[in-house]
């Protein structure tokens, strides 16, 4: 394990986060093998007249966002020829403005046709209209359960967009959800599959794509996230994803302020660059500041983003500390991140999580659907995620602070 010295430098070159939705990105041996069975997937139900879904799993960073794009870009070139009526949906605000934007740059493409999944819903039900293919992004994020706050009358999203599509394409990560409201199970996709007797494919993408970084990184990410686990790492014995010799740069910081430091120095020689912290620290959206305090480090939460620019691309949220809500979906540079009160120290290398600590309200808010057997473990499965989200947002890095010092204590010991 290094505490507070890099294990290594990367060059990347280019805008990260913007390249990685790109719809002509090059894709890899593995994701061009499920892209083609995707295709062939739309065109045969198209054919048929017959209805289907077909799921992509993958860990974050692993490319499904990059297939999925690529994809709509293919079909809507084909659709002049074959008529046919598709649309881009997505329920993350930020990562919508990517999408839209992108678009602007192919001509194939149209701004109207990506939308977030409630809007869709509204529109077709509206017009009493249904659409040919639709293709989900972040699935994870889709409301699973009726939310009048969002204009969403219904129960389930994915159900109301099965019903108003002949083929649903969706991206999926388990480990991605973050709210009570859009609280998925497999159980629950099996379920539809077999209500609406759908034609169903589910593919996995496993290799890693987004952060640069050694199997023990990884490993330590996922033990952490998944297992409670506190792994030491012998940064002399790693080995690398791609079987380069090249380094990965991840720290363990006792002082967020000094992390805090070294991040701004990378973003003035790499750019995008960002700090961004669990949500255990007091927000609500009232046009006010909320401060993360920690030490000597002060610095206020993201404010709502009312401009075109995403957030994570704007050079002055060197200055704001991101949420879940404003980099998931997004490549940086480097990330640093700070675990709040939620986790604590367990004892013999192990944590545990304080879900009474976790200020996202909003993520707990009460669900009215009885389908959740323990809600306390549903919680912690949600702070879990959005730590393994947060984690693995770097390409060239990742720094990492808890609030719980027992936990670095224990890990430079170790």
């Amino acid at each position: 394990m290094i505490f507070g010295t890099p294990l290594g430098v990367l060059f990347l070159l280019g805008d990260i986060m913007l390249d990685s939705v790109l719809p002509n990105k090059h894709l890899t041996a593995e994701q061009q093998d499920v892209f083609n069975e995707i295709l062939d997937f739309c065109h045969t139900n198209l054919k048929n007249n017959t209805k289907g879904l077909f799921q992509l799993n993958g860990d974050a960073g692993t490319g499904k966002s990059v297939i999925l794009t690529q994809l709509f870009l293919n079909i809507e070139s084909d659709s002049k020829q074959d008529s046919t009526d598709n649309y881009f949906l997505v329920n993350h605000p930020e990562l919508l403005k990517v999408y839209q934007d992108n678009a602007g740059d192919f001509s194939e493409l149209r701004k109207n046709r990506f939308l977030r999944p409630t809007t869709f819903i509204n529109r077709m039900n509206k017009d009493n209209k249904t659409a040919d293919v639709v293709v989900i992004d972040e699935a994870h994020l889709l409301l699973s359960e009726a939310d009048r706050y969002n204009n969403f009358e219904q129960h389930n999203q994915l159900e109301e967009i099965i019903k108003l599509a002949k083929v649903v394409v969706i991206v999926y990560d388990e480990r991605q959800v973050l709210k009570l409201k859009s609280y998925w199970s497999q159980h629950v996709i099996d379920n539809l599959v077999t209500r609406f007797k759908l034609q169903y494919k589910l593919e996995t993408l496993r290799v890693q794509m987004r952060m640069q970084a050694p199997r023990s990184v990884i490993n330590w990410i996922n033990d952490l996230t998944k297992s409670l686990k506190l792994d030491p790492i012998d940064s002399k014995k790693v080995e690398y994803l791609d079987g380069s010799n090249q380094n990965y740069d991840f720290r363990i910081y006792q002082d967020a302020e000094k992390m805090y430091r070294q991040l701004c120095h990378d973003n003035d020689k790499y750019t995008k660059s960002r700090i961004v912290a669990t949500a255990d620290y007091p927000s609500t959206l009232d046009g006010k500041k909320h401060y993360v305090n920690e030490g000597d480090f002060h610095l206020p939460w993201d404010q709502y983003n009312y401009d075109r620019v995403t957030w994570a691309q704007k050079d002055s949220t060197i200055n704001e500390i991101g949420s879940i809500y404003t980099v998931q979906g997004f490549d940086l540079n480097y990330v640093a991140v700070i675990i709040g009160p939620s986790v604590e120290y367990a004892g013999d290398g192990r944590i545990r999580i304080n879900t009474n600590a976790y200020e996202d309200q909003e993520a707990f808010k009460k669900r009215h659907e009885n389908d959740i057997d323990n809600i306390d473990e549903a919680k912690k499965t949600i702070i879990l995620n959005s730590i393994n989200v947060l984690l693995k947002r770097g390409v060239r890095g990742v720094y990492v602070y808890f609030h719980d010092s027992r936990i670095y204590d224990y890990l430079k010991e170790s």
